[in-house]
């Protein structure tokens, strides 16, 4: 039996718990941005805005503005993978459908975690990343979270 529950043991990696959520921003200090835009009043721009007025290192990674040399301050990256030094956490804003050819690029650069946020559910990239040993939040705000979390 025991044989039989290893191979879920990736399911550990994905994360719903309020607890556990918690635990994982508190461990967090450079969040990678992917699919970051530049306008203020969305929610790609206003989230990872609010993430560094809390403390942390926002790193960006747009895939649209192919032109930007920097962004919230900080030098633009095109792949994760390319960002020098630890990522604790990729906090994506792409659609669903849009996430699986950054798996590959995510996992090479091996976050901590990789957050979806609110609205964003890609149940096959989530178990791709798990398996990795990356932990996984779907469909969560990022800012309302840090806000519970007093940040």
């Amino acid at each position: 039996m025991a044989a039989e529950n290893s191979g879920d043991s990736w399911r550990g990696h994905l994360l719903e718990k309020p607890e556990q959520i918690r635990k994982m921003l508190e461990g967090t200090r450079r969040i990678a941005v992917l699919g970051i835009k530049d306008k203020q009043e969305q929610p790609a721009y206003f989230v990872p805005a609010y993430a560094q007025g809390a403390g942390y290192e926002v790193i960006p990674v747009p895939v649209y503005h192919k032109e930007a040399t920097e962004m919230l301050g900080q030098k633009v990256y095109r792949t994760v993978a390319e960002i020098p030094g630890d990522v604790d956490m990729v906090n994506v804003f792409r659609r669903p459908s849009d996430i699986p050819p950054h798996v590959d690029d995510i996992i090479a650069k091996k976050p901590k975690s990789v957050w979806f946020q609110m609205g964003i559910r890609n149940d096959e990239a989530a178990e791709k990343l798990a398996r990795a040993g990356i932990d996984v939040v779907q469909d969560h705000c990022l800012m309302v979270e840090l806000k519970k979390i007093g940040k």
